[in-house]
């Protein structure tokens, strides 16, 4: 299938809706489907954003200011995720209990206001990883108009740079918990540690980095273009200044540099099958 036709396939899915609620995270996904869905529904869609300390103040900043840009209606919803213990206690399904959460709340404002349908911004590669949030929109019947208009990662960045987006080549973001060893509480503190470390990293000029939180260590991945430049003694100086008043006693920097999931590398001899076909 041509991508211009996937593309008419995904307004069409989004016409025959009739009216949305669009879990909107800031990322290009769902950004490029808030834009499809209000270029298609207008005022019968809403784009919905969960705000709480797993978000990054940045990343909320930029998420508004892009719906604002394109006149898209946002609503900013305040999740309670970290008052939830399944979600606190960190094991393989706090993202199910964070994305629960989300979807619970979408599902009454819909009711309240009379949306048909809520949706999210899975596309057609993420069907591959280990995501229990997923488990959680099936739940509450989310659909996934990305998925339906069988649209890849690379194929919806190319449709965003083509509608002239901003943020069509935005790196790939997860909420500050994903940073959080499994197993380690999630609490305020240690999200605010992983924001501000994250935020020092990228004021040094590293523009794609995770901090890992795994306790009194930090374990920093760098974008693998970027790691010659971390290596030099000075800039290793730099980091550890940074870093250690944030409480953490030690600083490693990751090898591999820079990949998504990584945490999840602990659990695979604990997923099942049907897990990871359930996602």
């Amino acid at each position: 299938m041509l991508l211009a036709e996937k593309s008419a396939l995904l307004y069409q899915t989004l016409q025959d809706l009739g009216s949305v609620l669009i879990a909107y995270s800031g990322g290009t996904d769902s950004a490029y489907l808030a834009y499809a869905a209000h270029q298609t529904l207008g005022d019968k869609m809403l784009a919905v954003i969960a705000d709480s300390p797993s978000l990054p103040r940045a990343e909320l900043a930029q998420a508004l200011a892009f719906t604002a840009t394109h006149n898209i209606p946002t609503h900013i919803l305040q999740t309670d995720e970290l008052e939830k213990p399944d979600y606190i206690r960190n094991d393989a399904r706090r993202c199910f209990h964070c994305k629960d959460t989300l979807f619970a709340a979408m599902e009454s404002y819909r009711a309240t206001y009379a949306f048909a349908h809520l949706a999210y911004g899975m596309n057609l590669d993420d069907q591959g990883d280990f995501r229990p949030g997923q488990q959680a929109a099936t739940l509450h019947n989310a659909v996934a108009p990305l998925v339906t208009a069988h649209l890849t990662k690379k194929e919806i960045r190319l449709l965003a740079q083509q509608a002239n987006l901003t943020l069509w080549d935005k790196p790939a973001s997860a909420c500050l918990s994903s940073r959080i060893e499994y197993g380690r509480p999630v609490t305020r503190e240690n999200l605010s540690q992983v924001e501000q470390a994250e935020a020092a990293l990228h004021t040094l000029g590293f523009p794609q980095v995770r901090v890992r939180h795994h306790g009194d260590l930090a374990r920093i991945e760098i974008a693998r273009e970027d790691l010659p430049r971390a290596l030099s003694l000075a800039v290793l100086d730099q980091i550890t200044a940074a870093l250690k008043p944030l409480g953490f006693l030690y600083i490693a920097l990751d090898t591999q540099g820079y990949r998504t999931g990584s945490m999840n590398a602990a659990l695979i001899p604990y997923i099942t099958p049907a897990e990871r076909i359930a996602k």
